[in-house]
């Protein structure tokens, strides 16, 4: 089976004892030899009922199903069923914690059955590479020159290399982000660049550069200058819409420290500060995510009076031109990140939100059909130094899509 490869076991000696909650692709198999013996359905389903019901299950019980026998291992490795896959509307989304400042090694999580598995990551050659993600496709861009990209499945570790993209080679800061048609499996990269204008801090330059894989070819989309705002490092894709974050760069109120832009990937708008959203509030930081195609920020709260301190973390729905509140952190939890940073990782899809300190492996989900918070199982991985950080990402594990 061809996702295999992408999961890999490797051994730590600082393994807590929870660690029976992380498990590796051999475990998997393992554990689908162990219960061959009570399956009965398998004499009475024909094959395409059985395709429609395995479908249906987490990626890891893919795998596991897959261990049982010879007819179910040729089941979930047909394309038939890899077809019956793209029926599912999603998959609950993963998240991938690095554990090393070198290497792109790490541990996934699964919301679903709790566990943590062992990952190494293919193409990314370090983890402070940009990372954006959309509908089991990842995309990555290196973090010197930022024209070297590569799309990849980490469940199947396919990849794809794409060309390099116009525009200046080294600016100043980059936005990536990427969106998958879940029904054709065509994909839209977007790369939002901003370079300081030489001798004037308030001038900035920035430009917008979009990739089809349809036609497999880059097209600067956009190219303006802002005055007294630049670009960041946070963008994301809704619903045709590009969203990113802009930065003042002084000459403002400190509450307007932040604000949303909206460039329409269709009709390609013409002016971004006519599309300009304030934040709702001081805030410290700003994690965009695609939710069920609706724009979702999670912020750090600022106070009033000193906006980089952070005070709480808040959850925002963007209706129209207006944020909408959904949820505050509670404080129990807030404070059990220990001493948060004014910045941290937040990253989610689907119904599921991830939040992550960089100072530890603690990860927190909030589902937000439930308004329901939760502390993922114990990382198999505990801090090794003071300074050590920890990054990390949220993808939909997938078998049927390719780069």
């Amino acid at each position: 089976m061809k996702g295999e490869a992408s999961w890999i076991s490797p051994c730590f000696d600082d393994l807590s004892k929870d660690s029976g909650d992380f498990e590796s692709f051999t475990e998997l198999k393992d554990e689908g030899n162990k219960e061959t013996a009570v399956v009965s359905a398998d004499l009475i389903l024909p094959d395409d009922l059985l395709e429609r019901i395995l479908a249906y299950h987490p990626i890891a019980s893919i795998f596991r199903a897959g261990s049982v026998c010879r007819r179910w291992h040729e089941i979930v490795s047909s394309k038939r069923f890899l077809w019956n896959l793209s029926s599912v509307l999603s998959q609950k989304p993963w998240y991938f914690i690095f554990t090393s400042s070198d290497e792109p090694v790490g541990y996934a999580y699964d919301r679903i059955l709790r566990k943590w598995y062992g990952i190494e990551l293919p193409c990314i050659q370090t983890p402070n590479w940009f990372i954006a993600s959309s509908c089991g496709l990842v995309c990555f861009m290196d973090n010197d020159s930022r024209s070297e990209f590569h799309i990849c499945n980490p469940i199947t570790i396919l990849c794809k290399k794409l060309e390099e993209p116009p525009g200046v080679k080294f600016s100043d800061y980059s936005a990536l982000s990427i969106s998958v048609d879940r029904t054709l499996h065509n994909y839209t990269v977007s790369i939002v660049k901003s370079k300081q204008v030489p001798g004037n801090f308030f001038h900035w330059d920035l430009s917008i550069h979009i990739y089809d894989s349809e036609t497999m070819m880059w097209a600067t989309s956009l190219t303006e200058v802002l005055t007294g705002w630049r670009g960041g490092d946070e963008s994301v894709i809704c619903d045709g819409v590009l969203y990113f974050l802009i930065y003042s760069t002084g000459g403002g109120t400190p509450g307007n420290r932040h604000g949303l832009v909206t460039y329409n990937l269709t009709s390609r708008s013409s002016s971004l500060i006519q599309s300009f959203i304030l934040v709702p509030g001081p805030l410290t930081c700003g994690r965009l995510m695609n939710l069920k195609e609706k724009l979702v920020m999670v912020g750090g709260i600022g106070k009033q009076d000193r906006p980089n301190i952070i005070k709480g973390i808040g959850i925002w729905v963007l209706d129209g031109r207006n944020w909408v509140e959904v949820v505050r952190m509670p404080n129990k939890f807030f404070q059990g990140f220990g001493e948060l940073d004014d910045v941290f990782a937040s990253s989610g899809t689907d119904n599921l939100i991830y939040i992550q300190s960089y100072g530890a492996p603690a990860l927190l989900v909030f589902d937000m059909n439930r308004k329901l918070w939760k502390w993922s199982t114990k990382c198999p991985v505990s801090k090794k130094f003071p300074l050590q950080l920890f990054t990390g990402f949220c993808f939909e594990p997938r078998l049927e899509i390719d780069p």
